[in-house]
């Protein structure tokens, strides 16, 4: 049975880092490579990234979001006390065909076969965005891949959420919209989307004027929000 917020759904879009793609699985290739620190440099790493987003955001200074990446990761690999140029390109060239999480692949062919509009909404660069999807296989599982490069800000401005109506023909009150990211969620939320925070770290609850219709430990809860499962 389909959850009252989710009826009537015509499309949904997904954030692409740490919703569908495990952005985890870069460092942790290179475990033998990092001292034992990968996990804490994918931490300060992704951190950073998302820092330098917003920041550049207020600062009116949008570059691309592999430029981002890379001054992130710089961050990251100082603050771990690591600095070897062979190693840094190793993670950086690892973030372009990261591991989808595992229920990725069939929730989304769930939705397909429903008839419902898949799409990616994300701060990546369209290069980056071709790659993890082609890289993980979902190509010929999402109908579209959005990314920021086209408004020149950086979530949560509602300009991006924008894209995903403008660019789909859907209206906002029929996209359902999923992110791991609880700042996502409650931008998209704010925008007007129905959001389910997909809570895959159990984070805890934002204090922002607008929230999430629902949260969910991972994607495969997503079709039975929807009434296909």
């Amino acid at each position: 049975m389909s959850h009252p917020r989710f009826v009537d759904i015509g499309a949904c879009v997904f954030d692409a880092y740490g919703t569908l793609f495990d952005f985890n699985a870069a460092a942790a290739r290179f475990e033998g490579d990092l001292d034992g620190k990968a996990a804490q440099l994918s931490e300060i790493w992704r951190m950073k990234q998302l820092q330098y987003t917003w920041l550049r955001s207020l600062m009116d200074d949008y570059t691309d979001f592999w430029t981002v990446t890379g001054e992130a990761l710089d961050f990251a690999l100082d603050a771990v006390g690591i600095r070897d140029e062979a190693i840094r390109d190793k993670l950086l060239n690892a973030y372009l065909t990261l591991d989808a999480y595992p229920e990725v692949p069939e929730m989304l062919q769930t939705l397909k076969s429903a008839g419902i509009r898949t799409a990616i909404l994300s701060n990546g660069s369209p290069e980056m965005l071709d790659a993890a999807v082609k890289g993980a296989g979902l190509d010929a599982l999402l109908d579209a891949s959005l990314s920021v490069e086209d408004v020149g800000i950086y979530k949560p401005h509602r300009s991006v959420y924008q894209l995903a109506v403008d660019r789909l023909g859907v209206p906002a009150e029929r996209i359902s919209f999923q992110s791991s990211n609880s700042w996502d969620a409650v931008g998209a939320a704010y925008f007007g989307f129905r959001v389910a925070w997909c809570n895959r770290f159990g984070q805890g609850n934002e204090h922002l004027p607008a929230k999430p219709d629902v949260q969910i430990k991972t994607l495969a809860e997503l079709p039975g929000l929807l009434g296909l499962a």
